[in-house]
């Protein structure tokens, strides 16, 4: 994918010198687009990247020539501790973020394409994921992806947050017509 300004970008598994870096971009995205309630304490579940890596996989996008962290984003499997709509066969991810400077370039959408990838590399036939009900851009790049609304399975964890349920059907596709999507 690349941007603008002729940069490219890649994705790769989070290392554990990238935590810090990938768990501040995470807080301050979600800070900057209005997700964070300050008495939450979800900043904090946010920036624990190293908690994340124990039970799921963390993907980061970065600047092949820089090394520069972009963004970052946790695929969850069925059955783990931060799966919310997993089920058997049936992947997702969460607390995709982008850097407030890269954003609007590519980074989104190479995170999701990752997350797509791995699904189908693991034999899943679906992914799904819960966005906030106000992400007007997430939802259209969700949309160019395939991602449908499930409404059935909105989420109102409290008073004032609506988290939309949405879902992609992964077979038949294979890996290389996923990597194609949104491209």
């Amino acid at each position: 994918m690349g941007f603008d300004d002729g940069m490219t970008v890649r994705t790769r598994p989070a290392t554990e010198a990238d935590y810090a870096v990938a768990g501040d971009i995470c807080a301050t995205a979600y800070q900057e687009a209005g997700q964070l309630d300050d008495d939450s304490g979800y900043a904090d579940e946010l920036r624990n990247v190293a908690a994340r890596v124990a039970t799921a996989e963390v993907i980061v996008a970065d600047d092949p020539d820089t090394g520069e962290i972009l963004g970052c984003v946790t695929f969850v499997q069925p059955g783990s501790d931060l799966a919310e709509l997993a089920k058997l066969n049936e992947a997702e991810f969460r607390m995709l973020a982008v850097a407030p400077s890269a954003q609007r370039r590519g980074v989104g959408s190479a995170l999701v394409r990752a997350c797509l990838d791995r699904a189908v590399a693991l034999g899943y036939a679906a992914v799904s994921i819960y966005t906030r009900d106000h992400n007007v851009a997430g939802l259209a790049m969700y949309e160019r992806f395939g991602f449908v609304r499930v409404p059935e399975l909105d989420w109102n964890p409290y008073d004032g947050l609506l988290l939309v349920a949405l879902r992609v059907e992964l077979a038949p596709r294979d890996a290389a017509e996923v990597g194609a999507v949104a491209g």
